[in-house]
């Protein structure tokens, strides 16, 4: 089986399975296993750190863990979500100027300070978003699917027409016209949601854009990381997809954005 094919399958089978989570299980299992998805997300980044040790990585990955189960009580309860998503994004812009400046060491500590702020903010707008008494679970894989759709988009436009490197020192694969690409078929997306929810579709078409532009600043950030630590993959659980974050790279950044903007219009009610 090829690589296409492995990342195929592996695909299918994650989508059923992420179906089958968001629609069929009660809102508090599903809440665990996607925390449990994230924190195999927070044991990978324990790598990017220079720790070897297993009891190091344990230790900061059970600070991760702490640290969502803090979000889930906290918020919105005790304190409200958007300072979290504000925070958010101005930790995105600032790993865009990062980006713009790599090849840079990334000393541990700051390191393991981003880990926490890829993986909190995107645990807290999933856990707030599923919250929603309605369309909560549609919402977050309306998500995935913008995410998603710009994935798609920039692989095959890319291939195709790629000339020009989008960031070559960081992720020499992609290309300005992948990421046009990725962005034309996440307004797509956008468009098809909009007649789905009943939303304004231009409106929706601004923040599938946005959601598209910022799923690819998360990937070229995550690899980055990778890179810095010498890391091909940040892990091998997913056949042809590589480990976890490989996998949710795009969505860290994507999700507390569209959760964001979401509030911001005024569609995730009061």
């Amino acid at each position: 089986m090829n690589k296409l094919m492995q990342r195929v399958v592996t695909a299918v089978v994650l989508l059923a399975v992420l179906l089958l989570v968001f629609f069929r299980l009660p809102p508090p299992a599903a809440v665990g296993l996607i925390g449990a998805f994230i924190a195999i997300a927070a044991w990978e980044w324990s790598g990017f750190l220079e720790i070897r040790a297993f009891a190091g990585r344990a230790t900061y990955t059970l600070a991760i863990m702490a640290a969502m189960a803090g979000a889930v009580w906290l918020i919105p309860a005790h304190v409200p979500l958007l300072p979290l998503l504000w925070l958010s994004l101005a930790w995105w812009c600032c790993a865009f100027v990062w980006l713009l400046n790599y090849p840079t060491r990334i000393l541990p500590e700051i390191g393991a300070l981003c880990g926490f702020l890829v993986v909190i903010p995107a645990w807290a707008a999933i856990v707030a978003l599923l919250d929603l008494p309605e369309r909560g679970a549609e919402y977050v894989l309306f998500v995935l699917v913008l995410v998603w759709a710009a994935d798609i988009g920039a692989y095959f436009v890319g291939r195709r027409l790629g000339r020009r490197k989008l960031a070559p020192r960081v992720s020499p694969g992609k290309t300005w016209a992948g990421f046009v690409g990725g962005l034309v078929a996440c307004a797509g997306a956008a468009v098809a949601g909009a007649w789905w929810f009943d939303l304004p579709a231009l409106q929706l078409l601004a923040v599938g854009l946005s959601v598209g532009a910022v799923s690819v600043v998360g990937d070229l950030t995550v690899s980055m990381f990778k890179r810095n630590a010498g890391l091909k993959d940040s892990g091998n659980l997913f056949p042809g997809h590589g480990g976890v974050l490989d996998r949710v790279d795009s969505v860290t950044a994507a999700v507390p954005l569209f959760a964001l903007e979401f509030a911001w219009l005024g569609w995730l009610g009061p």
